[in-house]
């Protein structure tokens, strides 16, 4: 019964919420186009939880991601200018794709110096992280003076339309994003040795340096990786706001890491799945676009979700008290 509830109880978690607001939303809440807006709106928490995934299944944290993500959008919006001023009226091609790269590469830069860092001189990832956050969202206003950055129409603002364009990808072009990547991180954590080698750390680091894991160079190819996908979540929230904006995804952290915990994730590390933390990212869209149709204020929101996240690592403590 517990391996049952341990495999499958982030999966009873979103039916259950599912359920709850199906008997107390209107009607319009199990239409197809609302379930249209709640896939698109897991795509930036749950693309960034991937990488999160990683983390904490290392034994690590991650408390910059928002501010990396923010990062992205700015790099995204400046290199757009660069190439094609403010003043053009839309822009095609290829450009639009060198900007995505560029904040990737941004994002990877910020997760290469926290990995190096953690590794190199033991540092505690939060502490790391924590200056991280600050570190990137200052770049990002100093990039942005302090202002959005609006620029021309180009294809990567369609990435998360909810009526896509051509109309046979059905959902946005995001929500595919999304599933792909959802697969690469599972053939990574399953079938690669990067992957042992993430659970091997994340149970016992001591034993994994005994084992021959190079575990420094593990680690910042963890933060490294991690900042990839967070950097294509930096992709999709542009494509949100069609804007740079260095004040963006303030707080969208605890969302990424609470969609990973909800999904199995340990934060005592060695446990987590890609198909948990979609379904973290998922429980997480449904309780907002519910509570949204409740007209529940944003801070009730809140405080459902703080409860949901307690209760999660209350279930974690729990199962690894029964197991010992």
């Amino acid at each position: 019964m517990n391996k049952v509830l341990a495999k499958f109880g982030p999966f009873f978690g979103l039916l259950f919420v599912i359920i709850l607001f199906t008997i107390l939303c209107p009607p319009q809440f199990n239409s197809f186009y609302n379930v249209k807006t709640i896939l698109t709106q897991s795509v930036i928490v749950g693309i960034a939880a991937f990488g999160m995934t990683m983390i904490i299944i290392s034994g690590g944290i991650d408390l910059s991601v928002g501010s990396q993500i923010a990062l992205g959008t700015v790099v995204i919006a400046t290199v757009m200018n660069l190439g094609a001023g403010p003043e053009a009226s839309s822009v095609g091609g290829m450009l639009p794709l060198v900007a995505a790269l560029a904040a990737i590469a941004a994002c990877a830069l910020c997760g290469l110096i926290i990995g190096s860092f953690i590794a190199r001189f033991t540092i505690v990832p939060f502490i790391v992280t924590l200056g991280m956050m600050q570190i990137a969202r200052g770049t990002a206003k100093w990039i942005g003076k302090e202002q959005t950055i609006s620029t021309p129409p180009n294809w990567l603002q369609d990435l998360m339309l909810l009526d896509p364009e051509p109309s046979w990808l059905i959902f946005a072009p995001g929500v595919w994003i999304t599933i792909l990547l959802f697969v690469v991180l599972a053939v990574i954590l399953k079938y690669t040795v990067f992957g042992r080698h993430i659970f091997a750390i994340g149970s016992n680091e001591l034993t994994a340096r005994l084992c021959g894991i190079k575990v420094n160079l593990n680690k910042a190819l963890i933060y490294t990786v991690s900042a990839l996908f967070t950097g294509i979540a930096s992709v999709m929230q542009y494509s949100n706001l069609t804007v740079g904006d260095p004040t963006a995804a303030n707080g969208m952290e605890l969302d990424i890491i609470a969609a990973v915990v909800i999904g199995g994730g340990s934060l005592s590390g060695g446990e987590g799945s890609a198909l948990g933390s979609i379904i973290g990212a998922l429980i997480m869209a449904v309780l907002r676009n519910g509570c949204n149709m409740l007209g529940l204020p944003n801070y009730v929101q809140e405080i459902i979700i703080g409860f949901i996240i307690v209760g999660a690592v209350l279930i974690d403590r729990l199962k690894h008290r029964i197991n010992a």
